[in-house]
């Protein structure tokens, strides 16, 4: 897909081999292909996106992309972070209008997902950012600290980002909270301006950042605008060796 018409809307996949929890991550199978195959293939997909690209740090990841006809790209393997990568990869395409991060160990991001997406940043010329939304139905999910939190204003502007449940509910049980208030899980998909894009590789990290190891707290506090889109679907990004066993034991049927 690689090729479509010019909609100056590029799709970057960062994929680094190193990885505290689980090293090699990219390279890992997942339902019969590897995890940065998937990714790919699934961004393809997408109808808004003219150009899908890999970045990344590892010759072993960068020969197998090319193995399966994927544009990627070497980057520096200091880079700290995944936008980093991403505004690597964005200087190589100059008349981009938006950049797309979609996290490489999200083998089942939707389509769907990436258009909607590009159509926030496309709906709201005057914001900087975009990401997506998904509402928490779940309790555990509320309280976890590994599930972050966006709360908006009704213009769907991101207001702040937490692993905390925000807002508090006064007046009510913690068990009571969902009932009470719509709470709204973030799901880490991005669309850059380019040129913004290039301007957040430059930020030092900021305090709030720190606080709660959330990099797009750093883009709010230097007054970016982020625009939020709700979606239904859910993800299941693959974090650990664990997670990948239990969707591969999914496919085969087993526990």
């Amino acid at each position: 897909m690689n090729e479509k018409t010019d909609t100056g809307i590029v799709v970057v996949i960062p994929a680094r081999y190193a990885s505290t929890r689980f090293p090699g991550k990219p390279l890992a199978i997942v339902q019969g292909k590897t995890m940065i195959q998937r990714v790919y293939e699934q961004a393809c997909k997408a109808s808004l996106p003219d150009k899908v690209a890999i970045a990344t740090d590892d010759e072993r990841i960068f020969e197998h992309a090319l193995s399966f006809g994927a544009t990627v790209f070497m980057t520096d393997p200091e880079l700290p972070s995944g936008t980093d990568r991403c505004a690597a990869v964005a200087a190589h395409f100059p008349g981009a209008s938006f950049i797309i991060n979609v996290q490489g160990d999200e083998p089942f991001v939707q389509p769907e997902q990436i258009d909607l997406l590009a159509s926030v940043l496309i709906d709201y010329p005057e914001r900087e950012i975009a990401t997506l939304a998904k509402r928490i139905e779940d309790p555990e999910l509320l309280f976890n600290p590994n599930v972050v939190k966006v709360v908006f204003s009704l213009k769907n502007k991101a207001l702040y980002f937490s692993r905390h449940p925000v807002p508090f509910v006064r007046g009510a049980e913690p068990g009571k909270w969902l009932e009470n208030q719509a709470f709204f899980k973030h799901i880490g998909l991005y669309a850059f301006k380019r040129a913004v894009l290039l301007e957040l590789s430059r930020l030092a990290p900021a305090s709030l950042e720190k606080a709660e190891s959330l990099e797009q707290l750093r883009w709010l506090e230097n007054g970016y605008d982020i625009a939020v889109g709700i979606t239904d679907t859910e993800t299941a990004g693959i974090d650990t060796p664990e997670d990948l066993e239990r969707v591969n034991g999914e496919q085969s049927g087993t526990k």
